[in-house]
């Protein structure tokens, strides 16, 4: 059985809408894509590297797969840490509309996500089960606890609107902090365990 991983960019006020540039992604009028391209650097490149390293099959949301479709096709070298997996490993994309995918590898999610989610992570059986950006897709996993280690690239720019990763109203849940390192540009990256439900208490002060 795979562990589900979730890899994504995050601003500092936890928004993941379009970090790669500006048409990737404008639902609800937003016009700030391809915020994390100034702080791009060698440390994040060799963290993704290691990520995918790792990876035994995809995940990902029917806008996120569109997006990644369009590109990785088209970079043939077999020596590239991130195509050589996107390109051979088997992808699933989570649609209720995509019929005959045509990236390789490739097959539909349908129907219920949740049970195929879960039905996928005990069929993989080498490697992470990994999603990359896909927020809708994330924070669906996240209300049903599916989501076994989270990869957050917080990059040091605030933006102040757009999609946010961790929505109001999902479960308040504690997490486990496995992993932390900073690189040039400033970008902090964080790898969290979910730790159980949030835990509350109060601080005492004698009189």
């Amino acid at each position: 059985m795979a562990e589900l991983t979730l890899t994504t960019f995050v601003s500092l006020d936890g928004v993941m809408q379009a970090p790669g540039g500006p048409e990737e992604d404008t639902t609800d009028g937003f016009e700030q894509g391809g915020w994390l391209v100034p702080f791009a650097d060698e440390g994040m490149v060799t963290f993704m590297n290691e990520v995918f390293d790792r990876a035994g099959a995809f995940l990902l949301g029917r806008r996120t797969y569109d997006i990644f479709a369009g590109y990785w096709p088209e970079v043939t070298d077999p020596e590239d840490p991130i195509a050589s997996r996107l390109n051979t490993l088997p992808k699933h994309v989570v649609s209720t509309t995509l019929k005959d995918p045509e990236w390789e590898n490739t097959t539909v999610v349908p129907g219920d996500a949740v049970a195929g989610v879960a039905l996928l992570k005990e069929r993989t059986e080498e490697g992470e089960l990994q999603i990359h950006g896909s927020g809708r897709l994330a924070r669906s996993l996240m209300a049903h606890d599916l989501i076994d280690e989270y990869n957050l690239l917080v990059y040091p720019v605030f933006l102040g609107s757009g999609r946010r990763l961790f929505p109001d109203g999902g479960p308040a849940t504690a997490f486990e902090l496995t992993g932390s390192r900073t690189t040039g540009s400033g970008i902090a990256i964080h790898t969290y365990r979910p730790a159980g439900r949030a835990r509350y208490g109060t601080f005492s002060q004698d009189v």
